[in-house]
C-alpha cells in the first residue's frame, strides 16, 4: 500500500512538472522578460489601453511624442498633417526611447489612414529592435485593425511580431477581460 500512495505522488510531481513545462513553452518564455509598453495616443484612447496592459504585465511604459504635437482640432489632425505625413511617407521626429534594454516591447498605436500613426513609424523606424519580440495594440474609430502588425514588421526588421489587440475606442465595459485573454494568447 506505501507503494501505491509513493506511485500516485510521482505521477502527480511528474504530472504537475510536464504541465508546468508545456505552459511555459506555450508562453514562449515571455514571462520573466524585461517589458516595455510603447504608445502613441492623440485622443487618449491608446494611451487608456497601454496604461492597462502595463498594470497586468508590468515593465516600463513611454509614450512616444512627436517634436511638433499635433493640432487640437480633430479634422486638422486627422485630415490634414497626419494625412499629409501618411501619403509623404513623413516619420515626423520624436522624443524617443532606447529599447536595447527591453526582450518585450508593446507597440500601441491609433489607426490613422488604414495603418500606424506616423510617429510610430518613426519609433519603429529609428531603434533596433532585432531579436525582440513586439507585442502591438491598436485602437480604431471603426475601420478595425487593418494590416498594422504586418506594417511593424516591415519597419521593426528582425523582431518577432505578434498577434494584435484590437479595440475600437477605449474598448468598453468587457475591455479588461477582453486585453486578459488576448494577454494569454500572446503568452502572458
Amino acid at each position: 500500500m506505501k507503494n501505491f500512495w509513493l506511485a500516485v505522488c510521482l505521477i502527480i510531481i511528474t504530472c504537475t512538472g510536464f504541465v508546468y513545462a508545456v505552459n511555459q513553452s506555450n508562453q514562449g518564455g515571455l514571462m520573466g522578460k524585461k517589458i516595455l509598453v510603447a504608445y502613441f495616443s492623440w485622443s487618449g484612447n491608446t494611451k487608456s489601453i497601454a496604461q492597462k496592459i502595463q498594470s497586468k504585465v508590468g515593465g516600463d511604459i513611454f509614450e512616444i511624442t512627436p517634436v511638433t504635437p499635433y493640432p487640437e482640432d480633430y479634422n486638422e489632425t486627422a485630415y490634414g498633417v497626419a494625412k499629409e505625413q501618411k501619403d509623404k511617407g513623413i516619420h515626423p521626429p520624436i522624443n524617443n526611447k532606447d529599447v536595447t534594454p527591453y526582450d518585450v516591447i508593446f507597440v500601441g498605436t491609433p489607426a490613422w489612414w488604414y495603418t500606424m500613426a506616423p510617429p510610430v513609424m518613426t519609433f519603429l523606424a529609428e531603434n533596433n529592435f532585432e531579436g525582440k519580440t513586439i507585442i502591438p495594440f491598436v485602437t480604431h474609430g471603426g475601420g478595425g485593425g487593418y494590416t498594422i502588425d504586418k506594417d511593424m514588421e516591415k519597419l521593426a526588421k528582425g523582431s518577432k511580431v505578434l498577434t494584435p489587440l484590437v479595440v475600437y475606442g477605449k474598448g468598453g465595459s468587457s475591455v479588461e477581460q477582453d486585453i486578459s485573454e488576448w494577454l494569454k494568447k500572446v503568452g502572458f
